[in-house]
């Protein structure tokens, strides 16, 4: 029997460690297969991960609408899901994985905000697109697939209503709006476990009177004097923000997809509303796994800006280095809440520290295999719903592993610190050089405020020439001096070396 034969439909599974190995017969490939777990928001209940093609692994997420720059709610979701992406990638292979995140370019606060600003639409969001992008290069989140805009999508988009039209799930209305009959959805609600009836109720205050129903939504909005607007069979005007989603996500994934993602507050209406257009456009289920990231607060309160407690990736970014921000969204399960603090961001800095100190003056480039024992539990926490704050915990035991055998077993040592790094990069973490992260003051590299690389280096060799001279006193002077620049010393079995605080 050939392995390469495609007539055989065969897969064995071996228990060993945490993880199953599967060979896929049919593929003509082996590979091992961690047994990934994840929390199914549409089930309630975590679910082995089983793609619909394992050749053709489809994420899709819900991106940034572009007038404004993003914050830090902003860049959990984006690291959130590059760090899923990166796992789907490691396990499948990432030219077998297809990540979609689609940009809002039209809505009506794009709208707004180019009318506050006397500009074109076009040339806000092409401004917002470009520092979204700078964030995302420096939060080390890989590019998507793709990256879909709604006003490159127009056609599918209109295509898509006119089905829902034809198929009596839609309807335009006489104000020049068309509306999605929620009433016509069976399962509407399912995602998010709310009572259609108790919906209706609550929405009657404020309902619109061209709707059929107080939950109808619009799908497309009659142009007024002055918006942009497209051409279509209902007349001028732009998509709703729900079907811009369905469209593009169909378009770029077909019409049924693994895993589809993003915050918690787009469960509803958002992703439910996409729920109910897509199934009844294309007649077939429309996502198996659904994601959503916890909130983000700042000091235990809801972030806002009438609260002052607002923050901009770009705000962090002055404060703190990049990864020091994506090391501490890591912290948290994606799935909980996340306190955002300038406390909680110290302690992150202080944790990378401890890392990249383990991984000073260690061969990372050594050709030796990896700690498997360690790996198995990496995967183990991975596995489970993308346990990344166990993940961390593994690396922090590497860490500890890396320091006690550095003086006693080199190879050993060497292991353990590469698999470290190996490890590390999975999560999109210890990018930087090690000497120049700890001299840089965690900024990735040997610039930061206060005294000059060279001016440090002057200062120590002044240092070890008191010690060797036994004078005690102008030894600890210039440590002192040091330590009040931020300057930390440790002297070793190799000499000095030194990093910021």
């Amino acid at each position: 029997m050939s392995l390469a034969s495609d007539s055989v439909n065969l897969r064995t599974f071996t228990r060993r460690a945490d993880f199953c190995l599967v060979v896929f017969i049919d593929l003509g490939i082996a590979s091992s297969q961690p047994m990934l777990t994840i929390h199914n928001n549409l089930s309630k209940q975590k679910e082995t991960f089983k793609p619909i093609d394992p050749k053709n692994v489809r994420l899709y997420v819900c991106g940034m609408t572009v007038y404004d720059m993003c914050h830090i709610g902003h860049a959990r979701v984006l690291v959130v899901f590059d760090v899923i992406y990166r796992y789907l990638c490691e396990i499948y292979g990432k030219e077998h994985v297809s990540y979609i995140r689609n940009i809002t370019d039209i809505d009506d606060k794009i709208i707004a905000r180019a009318n506050e600003n006397g500009e074109d639409f076009n040339d806000l969001t092409g401004r917002f697109i470009d520092e979204m992008h700078r964030d995302t290069a420096a939060l080390n989140v890989l590019t998507p697939n793709e990256e879909p805009r709604a006003t490159l999508h127009m056609p599918a988009i209109i295509e898509m209503i006119q089905t829902l039209v034809a198929k009596g799930y839609a309807y335009a209305a006489d104000n020049g709006d068309v509306y999605y009959d929620v009433s016509k959805f069976t399962d509407y609600g399912r995602l998010s476990g709310k009572n259609i009836e108790d919906l209706r109720a609550g929405e009657r205050v404020a309902v619109d009177q061209a709707k059929h129903d107080p939950l109808d939504f619009v799908l497309w909005k009659a142009a007024k004097v002055g918006e942009p607007s497209w051409d279509s069979p209902w007349g001028a005007g732009r998509p709703g923000w729900h079907i811009e989603c369905s469209a593009m996500s169909t378009g770029c994934l077909g019409n049924h997809f693994d895993i589809h993602g993003g915050g918690m507050d787009l469960q509803f209406p958002h992703h439910e509303n996409e729920i109910a257009q897509s199934e009844a456009a294309t007649g077939e289920k429309f996502v198996n796994v659904w994601m959503h990231n916890g909130f983000v607060r700042v000091d235990e309160e809801k972030m806002s800006k009438s609260l002052g407690n607002f923050f901009t990736i770009r705000e962090v970014l002055e404060k703190y280095a990049a990864e020091v921000l994506r090391y501490f969204i890591l912290t948290s399960h994606y799935r909980s809440p996340l306190n955002y603090s300038d406390k909680h961001l110290d302690n992150a800095k202080a944790a990378l520290n401890t890392l990249y100190t383990a991984l000073r003056g260690m061969n990372l480039t050594a050709e030796v295999g990896l700690d498997e024992a360690y790996v198995a539990r990496f995967r183990q926490a991975m596995d489970d719903d993308f346990n990344t704050s166990e993940a961390l915990a593994v690396l922090f035991e590497l860490a500890k592993d890396v320091n006690k055998l550095r003086h006693q077993d080199e190879s050993a040592a060497t292991v353990k610190a590469v698999t470290l790094k190996q490890l590390a990069d999975r999560l999109g973490l210890l990018q930087s050089d090690a000497e120049a992260w700890l001299q840089g003051g965690g900024v990735g590299d040997s610039r930061a405020e206060g005294l000059e690389a060279a001016e440090i280096e002057t200062l120590i060799e002044q240092r070890n020439a008191a010690r060797a001279a036994k004078d005690w006193a102008e030894s600890d002077r210039i440590r002192d001096l040091l330590a009040e620049q931020g300057i930390i010393l440790e002297d070793g079995a190799g000499g000095t070396s030194w990093r910021r605080e």
